[in-house]
């Protein structure tokens, strides 16, 4: 990561200050504004085409509107390409959504959350079903369909975030739109670092959702993040699942590594 980063913020540190609410209220109605503007301008194209960029724009703003400041390093893949990122905030999906216009692959509880649904549907993220066996000739389509409209899809093989010191184990279970490639998309680990920050933005411990959002809009400093697209994995190393998810945290582990040394 660059620089040292800082371990999880204590219970104190993530309390917010009264005098902090006023930024909170201002980012809450930014990003309402955003969304009212976002949603006629979504309905008006998805007629037209496929591939509308609002979703994208939206989560960029939403990223941007949080105080994100996002730099870029390595090349991505061309053309369409599943990627395999840590996880390590609620920031990481309007931030790498923003970024590359990708979808996401989420477990299937979220889909009984109605607004949440909705939001999500609007970037063509696929739900999957781990325990429906009868459910996977859906959620390939699902797939496909995701990548034709965004051009990528992006899992976290972790299944929940870290503290982004250290990466959890990847799932190999949680890989399985990867069953859907038949023309051998690229497979392409992606390292998201907060650097110094990365202790005061992790969603981690008992610490309840809203309160992380919460704490995280109320902030005054801008949050650097480094995506880091490294190279997509070889033929070799996505022989199934379990190579594929084993290659792609060495990678992602040893990006860590050298980056926490810059």
């Amino acid at each position: 990561m660059t620089g040292t980063a800082s371990p999880p913020a204590s219970s104190r540190e993530r309390k917010v200050a009264f005098w902090r609410w006023p930024i909170i209220g201002l980012r809450l109605l930014a990003m309402l504004v955003a969304l009212a503007v976002s949603l006629p301008l979504y309905y008006l194209a998805a007629p037209f085409t496929a591939r509308t960029p609002v979703p994208r724009a939206f989560l960029y703003a939403l990223a941007t509107i949080s105080g994100v400041r996002i730099r870029k390093r390595g090349q991505r893949a061309r053309g369409r390409a599943f990627f395999l990122a840590n996880h390590v905030s609620w920031l990481d999906i309007p931030a790498l959504a923003g970024t590359t216009g990708t979808a996401f692959v989420a477990h299937d509880g979220l889909a009984a959350i109605g607004p949440l649904r909705w939001l999500c549907d609007l970037n063509d993220t696929v739900f999957i079903a781990r325990h429906d066996r009868r459910s996977i000739a859906f959620q390939i389509e699902q797939v496909r369909t995701a990548l034709n409209e965004t051009g990528a899809l992006t899992i976290f093989p972790e299944g929940t975030t870290s503290d982004g010191l250290e990466l959890l184990p990847f799932k190999s279970a949680l890989l399985s739109a990867l069953d859907a490639d038949a023309e051998h998309i690229p497979i392409q680990p992606v390292l998201l670092d907060y650097g110094k920050e990365t202790g005061n933005i992790a969603w981690v411990g008992a610490e309840p959702g809203l309160a992380n959002a919460l704490r995280i809009l109320a902030r005054v400093r801008p949050i650097t993040l480094t995506v880091t697209f490294l190279p997509p994995l070889t033929d070799r190393e996505r022989t199934n699942r379990k190579t594929i998810a084993n290659a792609a945290r060495q990678a992602i582990a040893t990006a860590m590594t050298s980056a926490r040394k810059q």
